[in-house]
């Protein structure tokens, strides 16, 4: 079945108005269940936090073991990977592996964007998913600057966790306890305790040893700062990770999330009129068409 331009324009402009009357509904059902969830909690001084330092892990893949099991995962899956730097860094760094996983940001985007509060900031300071609530959008996914959630393809909407993510051990967190991963490290390459200790800890560190360390504290002011900390004696941009800014990233998607009705009803006047037009184009062209043989009667008059 073909169809005409013309066809072609209404149906885009049905479409098009269709799509902007949908969302005005879909987006109130969004900030309602984002109200349910309730505001992220203001950082305190109190606030947990986890310094990594690079240049004291053995890469021995305690940490992901430790998840995997404290997480009941599968053999071969864990929310925590240990992951080779980029080949910039050139054969002296082809040792270092670098642990990555959700950095557990202290305004995160993931939790900005989740339509329905699946993802939340807790007071205690881990971001959880509540896999009940989840829709199975990914829009969490697309929002986090670190690439953090995973989408677990195994699984259905009506099984549940179809994200996973590390959520910094927020069970443990409850009972006075460390992460697993913490406690599983050999070589005290990661240590846990509040933030705001843990960012003096590394900067002793820097000072101390400015040869070993790249000045800089990966997380601290990250996408608005970061629960996960990191030290490094390789440039982070070289270990992978990316420059987020110093902005919470959901400043810009809270904008552009905003604007989809607008847009959305915008869009559909422009094809409305575009259709418009076309059938006026078209009665005139049929006009001038239907004239023509009473014209040329006329002219073959005697």
């Amino acid at each position: 079945m073909s169809l005409s331009r013309r066809q072609l324009l209404e149906r885009a402009a049905t479409l098009g108005a269709g799509f902007a009357l949908a969302q005005v509904p879909v987006v109130a059902l969004c900030r309602a269940a984002q109200a349910s969830a309730g505001p992220a909690p203001a950082v305190s001084s109190d606030h947990p936090g986890m310094l990594y330092d690079l240049t004291r892990c053995l890469g021995c893949h305690s940490c992901e073991v430790a998840c995997q099991v404290n997480k009941g995962l599968a053999p071969g899956t864990s929310l925590i990977a240990l992951v080779p730097p980029e080949p910039s860094a050139g054969p002296d760094a082809a040792w270092v592996r670098r642990r990555h996983q959700c950095m557990n940001c202290l305004d995160p985007a993931c939790a900005s964007v989740c339509p329905v509060g699946a993802l939340v900031k807790t007071p205690e300071g881990p971001v959880v998913y509540q896999e009940e609530r989840c829709l199975g959008c990914r829009y969490c996914m697309n929002a986090c600057p670190f690439g953090a959630p995973t989408f677990d393809w195994d699984r259905n909407i009506v099984e549940g966790a179809l994200i996973r993510k590390c959520d910094f051990c927020a069970d443990r967190q409850k009972q006075g306890l460390s992460p697993v991963c913490v406690e599983a490290c050999p070589s005290g390459a990661v240590i846990f305790g509040k933030r705001e200790d843990l960012l003096a800890e590394a900067k002793e560190r820097i000072a101390q040893h400015p040869d070993r360390y790249v000045s800089h504290i990966y997380g601290e002011s990250e996408a608005g700062g970061t629960s996960f900390l990191m030290l490094s004696a390789i440039p982070f941009d070289q270990l992978g990770l990316p420059e987020p800014g110093s902005k919470p990233p959901q400043i810009f998607s809270e904008k552009v999330m905003g604007a989809t009705v607008p847009f959305a009803l915008a869009w559909a006047g422009v094809l409305a009129g575009v259709t418009a037009l076309t059938h006026l184009r078209e009665r005139r062209m049929g006009a001038l068409a239907g004239q023509k043989p009473e014209q040329q009667q006329e002219e073959d008059r005697p």
